[in-house]
């Protein structure tokens, strides 16, 4: 078994990355998880691409010297790829001293065997800055499609790459003068001439690294077309010396330097770096890229490498995307359009969330358009509808009829071969790293799970053959462990968060599909929250336009906040338009919530002060006036029900986020008589519903005490209703059985 290699696309750090950026250090963690599992030897190494014209641009701009952008930059990407929980071996940057040295090797071997050229060229020359302008100072409109943004390197509308002197009306980016063309001296390398080797090695490694077809097709017409000489200096100071007589003044073009990045970051992690880069018989290099940067990783890199005459480890499997679009528009850093990584944490929505979305539409064929509409429907439908529906509701049901444990047995035979088929499906796309296709396999297969356990009807099965019904169930906790390997990759705080309800925290690849052993059921709590239009809507709106215009909107938002809260103001009265039900349904938010503390209030004797975790990020704090009908050991660990948006009130110096919903005997006006509401049967963090409630949009303002013992529930025949209607969720139906005709509040 080879080790394995994997790098992603170094992100370049005169910015903050958007969610495009991301695709590539998203795509190389997921692989990186599989591999890891599977039991491969495995370096995942990445680091911010430091040099070259972009960065002393961005340093001009700002005011600061390139180290010092690129010191602030690599801290900000450092922290939002741990926020999205990237597992980095090595997480480095290319402006090292290991890098100069790597760098210059190669080049000097490269010179030596006679692929190097010099060439006098002409190139602008700004007369103001009193110096030749390198690709990214010079800024002006495409002779190919006419974008009047284009770069002296490239042109981001057409994807063409340039030379400065081809702009149309060019002009300085550091002044706006006009430049003219003077001569000066560049180093090449001669690609023409390291072809032979570049044919010859390329043939065989795009078939056995099974590359994808924009890779293919990139580079073939990159040889196709004719490979040009390539200048790899530049009339810079922010770069890699060049250790050549004559061009001392000079550093090296970063499209040279940055692929060597991965050697140096490799370097930088571990003295034994030749271990993994100068093993190629035992080595696979997997590296995960955009489609604009192939040409880099299938000709002038490998070129570089080949013409040292040296051995190196060399790209293996290419896997290239196509653009991630935002809106039906481009993402783009140096417009500022689009999600960008630090907007994402400032969502609210976990990162496995964002995680689940950028892998479900990896654009692995086709360009694809984030939208936050779609982004809705699928984290709906498919994160809380498929994967935790499935999820929920058997370890629910298991936990509740079988006290979490069924024990080793008789297996759904039909179900279990239906499992090992997919599971073989999905870890040959991990293995091709076609992460797209493997996800929404995986998902398939939660289908499966869903489709079988509502078919079997495992309510009515448990009682008319209760060895079939333990079968089935049994079969569908293997496949949620499997489930909780396969997900992790991709989800990996979810696929930790599901192997703990199956008590299987140590379960790795190899286990899926292994039908035995027990799995017991532990604590279960809902993964994942529901996704609001109204919340989805301000998220779009926020996110509209360039960080230019979001900025210019904060600073109007105390206004309108101001004007806002005095038309909420009332929001939580009853609407005489509408029924007690659709009332009842907006305004009241009860939240099935476990009780984790329990003490006396000091200043009341009749108070409890209850710290409960409602599957929110923090423990929620309420006062309650229950100490003379329950002892603290008959509540701790016990799961209740919360009016989790009631207005924060005050009890005798302490703050109360909501009240404990409790049944009283009818017509008790001395209010003597109590008894709580216990929901065990249900996950923390449910959110509760009328039975046949449909989609209800809910108001987030907080609801005043008076507003909701306006909006009366009752207990009938022991089960919590509003009128008439029964209250829970999937079927569960939280119940008292002391004041079983009675009121609730």
């Amino acid at each position: 078994m080879k080790k394995r290699l994997i790098t992603s696309a170094l992100p370049y750090v005169n910015n903050i990355p958007h969610l495009g950026n991301l695709t590539q250090v998203l795509s190389a963690d997921v692989f990186a998880r599989f591999c890891r599992s599977m039991g491969y030897e495995t370096l995942y190494i990445c680091g911010t691409d430091e040099y070259g014209t972009a960065s002393e641009t961005r340093a001009l701009q700002e005011g600061v010297t390139p180290r010092e952008l690129c010191d602030h930059y690599h801290a900000i990407h450092r922290d939002i790829y741990k926020w999205f929980n990237i597992s980095f071996d090595y997480f480095g940057r290319t402006s090292t001293p290991l890098q100069t040295e790597i760098v210059q090797h190669i080049f000097n071997e490269v010179d030596k065997n006679g692929y190097i050229s010099e060439k006098e060229s002409e190139q602008l020359y700004c007369p103001e800055c009193k110096r030749f302008l390198a690709d990214r100072y010079v800024t002006g409109t495409c002779p190919h499609c006419g974008d009047t943004g284009a770069r002296g390197d490239q042109c981001d509308k057409c994807g063409t790459l340039l030379d400065p002197t081809e702009l149309i009306d060019p002009k300085c980016s550091v002044c706006g003068h006009t430049p003219e063309v003077k001569k000066t001296k560049h180093l090449y390398i001669n690609l023409p001439k390291a072809l032979p080797l570049l044919q010859k090695w390329m043939d065989k490694a795009s078939v056995e690294g099974f590359w994808a077809k924009n890779a293919i097709q990139i580079t073939n017409s990159w040889i196709r077309d004719g490979l040009q000489e390539r200048c790899i200096t530049r009339d810079l100071k922010w770069g890699i010396p060049v250790p050549k007589e004559g061009f001392e003044d000079k550093v090296f073009y970063v499209w040279f330097d940055a692929p060597i990045g991965y050697i140096s970051i490799t370097a930088n992690a571990t003295e034994n770096w030749e271990y993994w880069w100068r093993d190629p018989e035992n080595t696979e290099l997997f590296q995960f890229i955009g489609k604009d940067n192939i040409p880099f990783h299938t000709v002038i890199f490998p070129s570089s490498l080949l013409a040292t005459g040296e051995k190196w480890t060399m790209l293996h499997h290419m896997s290239s995307t196509e653009y991630l679009n935002y809106e039906g528009g481009k993402f783009s850093k140096s417009r500022g359009i689009g999600i960008f990584g630090n907007d994402v944490q400032e969502t609210g929505i976990p990162a496995d969330v964002w995680r689940f979305y950028m892998f479900y539409n990896r654009p692995e064929k086709q360009d694809f358009t984030f939208t936050w509409k779609d982004f809705q429907e699928k984290i709906n439908k498919e994160l809380i509808g498929n994967l935790s529906n499935l999820v929920n509701r058997t370890l629910t049901f298991v936990k509740r009829f079988y006290d979490g444990n069924l024990g080793e047995g008789a297996l759904d035979e039909e179900l279990k071969a239906q499992i090992i088929e997919k599971e073989k499906e999905i870890t040959e796309c991990l293995e091709r790293a076609d992460e797209r296709d493997a996800l929404r396999a995986i998902f398939a297969l939660s289908d499966i799970g869903n489709k079988a356990f509502q078919a079997s009807e495992p309510w009515k099965l448990r009682n008319e053959d209760p060895e079939k019904a333990k079968a089935i169930l049994r079969t569908l906790v293997y496949l949620i462990r499997d489930l909780g390997v396969m997900v992790t990759p991709y989800m990996p705080s979810t696929g930790d968060k599901i192997l703990s309800f199956v008590s299987a925290p140590s379960s790795i690849w190899k286990d899926c599909g292994n039908f035995s052993g027990e799995l017991k059921v532990g604590e279960i709590s809902l993964l994942f929250e529901k996704l609001e239009d109204k919340r989805v809507e301000e998220l779009r709106l926020r996110y509209s336009g360039s960080q230019q215009d979001r900025e210019e909107k904060k600073a109007e938002e105390p206004a309108k906040k101001e004007k806002k809260d005095k038309k909420n103001k009332d929001e939580g009265k009853m609407d005489e338009s509408k029924s007690l039900l659709e009332n009842w349904a907006e305004k009241v938010i009860l939240k099935v919530s476990k009780i984790i503390e329990c003490d006396k209030h000091p200043e009341g004797d009749k108070l409890y002060i209850l710290k409960l975790d409602c599957g929110e990020e923090e423990p929620r704090q309420i006062v309650s006036s229950i100490v003379p009908y329950y002892k603290k050991e008959e509540l701790m660990g016990r799961n209740i029900v919360l009016v989790s948006n009631l207005k924060p009130a005050n009890f005798r110096g302490v703050k109360s986020y909501g009240m404990l919903l409790a049944a009283s005997e009818e017509g008790d006006e001395t209010h003597s008589t109590c008894e709580l509401i216990f929901a065990d049967e249900l996950p923390v963090g449910t959110v509760l519903e009328y039975e046949g409630q449909g989609e209800t949009e809910k108001i987030t303002t907080y609801l005043k005490a008076d507003h909701f013992f306006a909006l009366p529930m009752k207990t009938i025949d022991g089960y919590v209703t509003v009128d008439g209607k029964k209250i829970g969720k999937d079927g569960v139906y939280p119940r008292v059985y002391k004041y079983v005709n009675g009121n609730v509040g």
